[in-house]
């Protein structure tokens, strides 16, 4: 059976790319403008400081609103994510529940394998390990072929 077709989750930002695009927008005016003042010569005046605080304001306003969507977009994925789990745990749980022994029993979720289960798995360093994947005859203390 094939996996259903799951819907797009919510985009937030139209509005906030809006402002973002148009902050740019500004800010490309504003760097323009300050760039002909410069290149244009003479003295430093009221447009050139007029031109300079406002590069440097809507600047920083499309910095912190590209930022602000980036992380609205970024919570909505995590939120989209976490509701599909959410209705996939709730589904497992149903479905089990159904084809429970008896009524009215908690269904009872995975539980770690047995101490006996645990003990008969050795994990082995990547270290330890021969390139045939056996421990090769090597220790821990540092009698081993071991680089220095």
């Amino acid at each position: 059976m094939t996996d259903p077709v799951r819907p797009v989750p919510h985009r937030p930002g139209a509005v906030s790319l809006f402002f973002v695009a148009k902050a740019g927008v500004f800010a490309l005016g504003f760097w323009i403008w300050l760039l002909v003042l410069v290149l244009s010569g003479g003295e430093a005046t009221g447009a050139h400081v007029l031109a300079a605080t406002g590069a440097t304001t809507t600047t920083l306003v499309g910095v912190v609103l590209g930022a602000r969507l980036a992380m609205q977009r970024n919570a909505a994925v995590r939120h989209a994510e976490l509701r599909r789990l959410l209705v996939d745990i709730s589904w497992n749980a149903f479905a089990a529940a159904g084809n429970a022994e008896t009524s009215g029993k908690i269904v009872p979720f995975p539980t770690l394998p047995a101490e006996d289960e645990r003990r008969s798995r050795e994990r082995v360093s990547a270290f330890d390990r021969s390139p045939s994947g056996d421990r090769a005859g090597r220790d821990r203390g540092g009698n081993g072929d071991r680089r220095r």
